[in-house]
This record gives C-alpha cells, sequence and structure tokens, in this order.
C-alpha cells in the first residue's frame, strides 16, 4: 500500500517516542486566532451543548470522510496529514464548519484479535490533529455499514465496512446475497449474511463485543495520550457505532426490546470504557435503531431509546435523516419545499428533550449524481432549515418563539478524493472505483479537488456556508438564515421579510440574512454568529438592540457589535455580539443585503425589529 512507508515510521514513533500510559503530551500553543473564551471543552447541561463560558454552543460541519470504509488508504480519511490539513482549510473556509465527525475503522484498528495498530491509531492521530489545530471541534465515530467488507467477495454487487476479517472468519456465515436490490442499503435488512453478523455482534458471539470495546478503550486511551491538552479539549465526545441494527430480531422481540436489552446495555459498557480511558467529561453521542425516525412508513420502527431513562449529561441523542422518499425518485417526485423537514427534526428536539439532554443530526444528506441528483439543492435546503428551526419560514415570523433549539449537525460527507479514488471494490483488480464516492456508487460529497489541486465546492456556497449561532451567551430562544441558495437558476427564497416589517425589509433586499434572538445568560463570553464568505465585513450590516452597525469593527472587548477571525487561521470569520446583563432578550440581524445604509434606515429597521421582539416575545 502506499501508506505503508508512513505507516511504519509511525510505529517506530510509537516503540521509541510515547509517553507513558499515564502521562499526556506536552501542551502547545492555543489554536492560531483564538480568544481567551475560545477552546474550552463541551459539556452537556440543560439540553444543550456548553462551552467553559456557560454558552450554548451550535456544531455544524461534515463528516470525514467516507474515505474511511475504503482500502486505498488503510481506511484513513487521507492519504496524508498535508491532505488532512488542506481538507481542514476548506472545510472552514469554504464549507463553514466548526466541527467534524472523523470516521475510524475497527477492522484496521485491530486486525489481529487481540493486537490494535498502534500505527493505525498514530496515523488517524495526526489527521485528526489538522483538524483540532484549524480550531475544528471534532467527534471521533467507529464506522460500519453492512457490518463488514469482509462479508463481501471480489464478485459481489455491493460491499461493506466496519468489522475486521478475524470477526467474520468466526462467525462462519453462509455467502452473502441480498437478491434483487436496488440501493446497498436494503442488505441491511435483506442479505443474510449481513444480518447474522449483526445478530452475533449484539449477542456477543464469539466475544466479539468484548474485543470491539476492548479496541474501543485502547482507542480512546491513545488519543488522550497523544494529544495536546487543548487539542483533547476541542474532542466533543464518542460516537460508538454508526446506523445500530439488530439484524434479526429474536422470537418475541420488537425494536424497542432490542434497544431495552441489547443496544443501550452496549452503550452503558462503551459509556464505562470512555470513563476508564479519561474521557469521564466527555459524552457519547449514542444513535438509536436507525430506522427509527425513518420517513417512509414501511420501515418506521419504534425506537429513540425510550426506556434508557433520563440520558442526561454523559448521553447526547445522536441520529441521522436521509429523505429515503425523495432519494427514491419514486415515493417523492417533485423538489422539497419550504418546511418539508419540520415534523422530522421536530422529533429528533423532542426525542431529546425527552431524554434530558442535547442532540445531533451526525449525517443528513443527498445524493449529487444520478437519476435524483436535481432534488439535491431543495433537499439540502430543507434539510438546514429544518436544523435551524422548526417552524418553516411561511410562518417564522408570526411564530418565532416555538422554533426550539438550533440543532447540531454534520452533512455526509466532506471527501476531498471525490471522483478521483482508485479503490479496488472487495479486493477485485478488475474493479477498480474512481467516480463519486468509490463505495457501493454513492456520491455525496459536497468538496472534491480541481484540475489544479485546490478544494472547490460541488454544492452552492451560499447553501453551505451558512449564518449560525456558534455559541450564544444564554439560550437561543430563535433563529433563521435566508440563504438565498439556488436550483439551477432559481433563487429559493422561502423565509422572505414580511411587509409588515417594511423597512428591515428595504435594508435585507435581495440578499442573505440571519435572526437570532436569545436570552442572555450570566457569562462574560460574548455570542457568536458565523460569518460566511458571503458576509464580508465591509458589506456586513447589524441590527441589534445591543446596536447598528454597517461594516462592523474590530473586536475589543467593550464594542457591543464586532467581528473578528474564527479561530484556526483559516481565514474565517465570526460576528461578536456582548451584552452586559443576564435574563434579557436581545436580538441580532445581520444581512448582506445593504450598500451603505442611511442611519436613519438602520433607525427605523431597529425600532421594527424591537416592536416585532416585544409583540412575539
Amino acid at each position: 500500500m502506499p501508506n505503508l512507508r508512513a505507516r511504519l515510521l509511525a510505529v517506530l514513533v510509537v516503540l521509541c517516542g510515547l509517553p507513558a500510559v499515564t502521562g499526556t503530551t506536552p501542551a502547545t500553543a492555543a489554536v492560531p486566532g483564538s480568544l481567551p473564551f475560545d477552546g474550552t471543552a463541551l459539556t452537556v447541561s440543560n439540553g444543550r451543548f456548553v462551552d467553559g463560558g456557560g454558552r450554548e454552543v451550535v456544531l455544524r460541519g461534515y463528516n470525514v470522510s467516507g474515505e474511511t470504509k475504503l482500502a486505498e488508504n488503510d481506511g484513513l480519511p487521507f492519504a496524508s496529514v498535508a491532505d488532512a490539513r488542506t481538507s481542514a482549510t476548506a472545510l472552514r473556509a469554504l464549507g463553514g464548519g466548526n466541527s467534524v465527525r472523523f470516521l475510524l475503522s475497527w477492522a484496521f484498528a485491530e486486525p489481529v484479535r487481540g493486537q490494535v495498530d498502534t500505527g493505525y491509531l498514530a496515523a488517524a492521530t495526526a489527521q485528526m490533529k489538522a483538524f483540532l489545530d484549524a480550531g475544528l471541534r471534532v467527534y471521533p465515530d467507529f464506522h460500519q455499514d453492512l457490518y463488514s467488507r469482509h462479508l463481501f467477495t471480489t464478485g459481489s454487487w455491493y460491499t461493506g465496512d466496519g468489522a475486521p476479517a478475524w470477526a467474520v472468519q468466526l462467525g462462519g456465515y453462509a455467502q452473502e446475497s441480498c437478491g434483487i436490490c436496488l440501493f446497498w442499503g436494503q442488505n441491511i435488512t435483506q442479505n443474510g449474511a449481513v444480518t447474522a453478523a449483526q445478530h452475533d455482534f449484539w449477542h456477543n458471539a464469539h466475544g466479539l463485543q468484548d474485543a470491539f470495546l476492548a479496541t474501543a478503550q485502547q482507542t480512546m486511551t491513545y488519543l488522550r495520550q497523544n494529544l495536546s491538552t487543548e487539542q483533547f479539549a476541542g474532542v466533543v465526545g464518542f460516537d460508538p457505532y454508526n446506523e445500530p441494527y439488530a439484524g434479526t430480531y429474536d422470537s418475541g422481540q420488537t425494536s424497542r426490546t432490542w434497544e431495552r436489552d441489547l443496544l443501550w446495555p452496549f452503550y452503558t459498557r462503551f459509556r464505562a470504557r470512555m470513563d476508564s480511558a479519561g474521557w469521564q467529561d466527555k459524552p457519547a453521542l449514542v444513535e438509536p435503531n436507525l430506522f427509527w425516525n425513518s420517513n417512509i412508513s414501511t420501515q418506521k420502527q419504534e425506537g429513540g431509546l425510550l426506556d434508557a431513562g433520563t440520558l442526561g449529561s454523559r448521553y447526547v441523542l445522536n441520529t441521522h435523516f436521509y429523505d429515503q422518499k425523495a432519494i427514491s425518485g419514486v415515493l417523492m417526485w417533485g423538489n422539497a419545499s419550504d418546511g418539508q423537514y419540520a415534523g422530522d427534526f421536530g422529533t429528533v428536539r423532542d426525542r431529546a428533550a425527552a431524554a434530558g439532554t442535547t442532540s445531533v443530526v451526525s449525517e443528513f444528506g443527498h445524493p449529487l449524481s444520478g437519476t435524483v441528483a436535481g432534488k439535491a439543492p431543495t433537499v439540502l435546503k430543507a434539510m438546514y432549515q429544518a436544523l435551524d428551526s422548526r417552524v418553516p419560514g411561511a410562518g417564522w415570523w408570526t411564530s418565532p418563539s416555538t422554533s426550539g433549539p438550533v440543532l447540531s449537525g454534520s452533512q455526509w460527507q466532506w471527501d476531498l478524493y471525490s471522483g478521483r479514488h482508485h479503490e479496488l471494490m472487495n479486493g477485485n483488480t478488475g474493479k477498480v472505483l474512481t467516480a463519486g464516492d468509490a463505495w457501493n456508487d454513492e456520491d455525496l460529497s459536497a468538496v472534491r479537488l480541481d484540475d489544479a489541486g485546490a478544494p472547490a465546492l460541488r454544492q452552492d456556497a451560499r447553501l453551505l456556508d451558512r449564518v449560525y449561532p456558534s455559541a450564544t451567551a444564554g439560550t437561543a430562544l430563535a433563529f433563521t438564515y435566508e440563504d438565498r441558495s439556488r436550483d439551477g437558476s432559481t433563487t429559493l427564497t422561502w423565509n422572505p421579510v414580511p411587509s409588515s416589517l417594511p423597512n428591515v425589509s428595504r435594508l435585507v433586499g435581495s440578499g442573505q440574512y440571519g435572526l437570532l434572538v436569545w436570552r442572555s445568560g450570566s457569562g462574560s463570553a460574548p455570542t457568536e454568529l458565523h460569518l460566511p464568505a458571503s458576509f464580508p465585513t465591509a458589506a456586513t450590516t447589524v441590527v441589534s438592540d445591543l446596536g447598528t452597525v454597517h461594516g462592523p469593527p474590530a473586536y475589543t472587548a467593550s464594542a457591543p457589535v464586532a467581528a473578528t477571525a474564527e479561530p484556526g487561521g483559516t481565514g474565517s470569520r465570526r460576528l461578536l455580539l456582548t451584552d452586559a446583563d443576564s435574563g434579557v432578550t436581545h436580538y441580532a440581524l445581520v444581512t448582506n443585503g445593504a450598500t451603505d445604509p442611511s442611519s436613519a434606515l438602520l433607525s427605523a429597521a431597529r425600532s421594527e425589529l424591537s416592536a416585532w421582539l416585544a409583540a412575539r416575545f
């Protein structure tokens, strides 16, 4: 493999230069561009992610990456640390993200039973550092799909990822076959080898679950030991297992009792391993049965960890959402529209609230090639809209107080090598995959490398690089963002400023805008909104009860409305809003639609928004 030399070098480093098990690496300098309130570890409190300054944090970003599913780079997201750095900078600067879900492979972490490959862990840690050093928060994920690539032969139509070859050999499974399967996901319930292997894992046959948990603990211990104090603070928590499913249910068992009797005990065991590895202050980001929030009635299964009790601060409800109706090409003929997924994402909010924790939608997306690719602009816009608020755009201005919390989410996916892979499908030299994601005909990466080798977006930047409240000093009460993204040549405007606010409408014009309403807390750190590249400081207008300004000044602690760089030195920027009170409702409108607005217009818009706030809150 092309990484063998680097892998051997990493092993030498492990053997010769690693700290003792009980130690940590020396602290490095803070992330470039950081301010005193940046980079603190996150905890879960009152149903929100909270940083060291007591601010409510929203994580937005991408999965890095489906490359981990492939063998071409030995189960790593990148071919090199240099590529990881390039990806991290682009993800910040082009994609507007502040976090990543970082995929890891059990197969490559434990290729021989009981022997963790420290070379793999060293290489993965080095790539993870590239994101942490760019100011991005990270949550690792031991990823699997269809249990393992080793269930599939060189002639198979599909492939999987996850468990090592030795785990498959223990099961002695019959040759895989999905019958007539039009989509790879049908293998989850229709492929006998896949369902049998999953069943074995959840029942700990052959000690499979024990082995996985031991590897997970060693992985987490390694990361804690080999990340600096600042870097480890940027690690949010750990996603134990991607898209869990029973395989087959035992006699009399239901999806709900399976979650109660098998899935939740697994998570409590994983949680104990986290504690033993020194991750006791970080949450486990646990996924329910993957079909619990399906939007196809025949796929939906009862779940959502309903019998786990109050999850509290040690667990986060972690779920995925894909519009399978839209992907089918049959069950949804047209495009998505305003409020399309308000109900689906509302279910996530409600379940997290009932469980006493916060939530993250760690995968969402839509194919970017194939027969249903034309739906992607509207499907993704509707998904981001639902992450921002549970209220459709048509009703947001009249019912903002029912918006609910702003959801964290990671789009699938961010793969630099999109369309440039060299993957031997199931090791078959006659099936060299280069197109798309090089995995089961998927093509969902938001980024690629152009002919000059530079990262370039494959989707509308207005859709991906968004205004969002990355940190709120207090509690976010309502948020909306009108991105004006395009579907071909059509501008999609689902949340226009109403005619009842004529001066606000005039100020925004045809531009993009975001509006945050929050109740101040007792901390001293400011509220932060990410400023997309389409919001250059000189063209950004802010109207807030804290002040109005066109072209916000550079940040100082005494400036109520200001702009500065986001940490990491990637060129991305943020708006900082500083209040000096507690328990007071504030608002801030940020737009790029105004060109040198007059003080009279700013004042009139502020008066309208203040009256609107008083009436709606």
